[in-house]
């Protein structure tokens, strides 16, 4: 019996580890305003009539964005732990390649930071306006990543861009295919981070970048979670009153419900 694609990609986004990013916002309307440019639909409202509240961003009813007012909050200062971005993956080459066309065309009004061949998968890389990193990605297929020394190999090369534009369509917004594909986060100390999330959340090292960045997963994936020391070492912790990460959510086999923060100050939410 044929597979239908499209009932294994909603299976495969079932399965998927990561759910929801959430966001401390300042300007509510102005981020909304982004993410809805950017090609993600409101699929849950919950403001009051003053406009504090949560707003949930996604595509085809799912949700993978969080947007919550935080009044008297604050920016993020500099060298703290944080969001470096949260990363969309898409589901194939077209979809990628017809988000990149639409980015491109300025009236759209979303800048492109940047774009990079990462050798198992390809990204473009954008901030929001309150300054929070994104990126939007496709994998490669697995059978296709590098493999050196006995594990997953991953670079940072120019994008082949006129390979993804040849097989762009008319952007509408992300499909239902959609979800969140990974993590990476500013750091205090790439060990400590290393430790917690193996010992509470059953993570491994897949890649290190010694003295730089750690990526860890689950089941051989290139990453789940990037960590860094980018904002330098031994930074502040996330403060509840800063603008920026709110909290992520994690669903596994076999998880207990339970709300924790690692040692960085960051809420990580685990799903039953």
């Amino acid at each position: 019996m044929a597979i239908d694609p499209i009932a294994q990609q909603q299976q495969n986004a079932q399965n998927w580890p990561l759910r929801r990013v959430g966001l401390r916002v300042q300007n509510m309307q102005r981020s909304i305003d982004y993410y809805q440019r950017l090609g993600l639909a409101i699929v849950r409202d919950e403001r009051d009539q003053d406009g504090n509240g949560s707003v949930g961003l996604g595509a085809d009813e799912h949700e993978v964005l969080q947007l919550r007012t935080l009044a008297g909050g604050r920016p993020r200062p500099r060298h703290t732990a944080g969001l470096f971005h949260f990363a969309l993956l898409v589901p194939d080459e077209p979809e990628l390649g017809s988000f990149l066309q639409y980015v491109l065309d300025s009236q759209h009004n979303v800048p492109l930071g940047g774009a990079s061949d990462h050798l198992v998968s390809q990204a473009l890389y954008l901030t929001d306006p309150e300054g929070n990193g994104i990126e939007v990605y496709v994998d490669r297929p697995r059978t296709e990543w590098p493999i050196r020394n006995g594990v997953v190999a991953m670079d940072t090369l120019p994008l082949d861009a006129p390979h993804l534009l040849k097989q762009a369509h008319d952007f509408k917004g992300f499909s239902s295919g959609l979800r969140l594909g990974h993590m990476h986060l500013n750091v205090g100390d790439l060990d400590r981070t290393y430790n917690f999330y193996q010992h509470t959340l059953g993570m491994q090292r897949m890649i290190g970048i010694e003295q730089q960045a750690y990526f860890l997963s689950w089941d051989g994936y290139h990453h789940h979670l990037g960590t860094n020391l980018w904002a330098g070492r031994n930074v502040k912790q996330v403060e509840p009153d800063m603008y920026g990460i709110d909290f992520y959510e994690i669903k596994r086999p076999g998880m207990e419900p339970a709300t924790i923060q690692d040692p960085d100050g960051v809420t990580v939410i685990m799903l039953p």
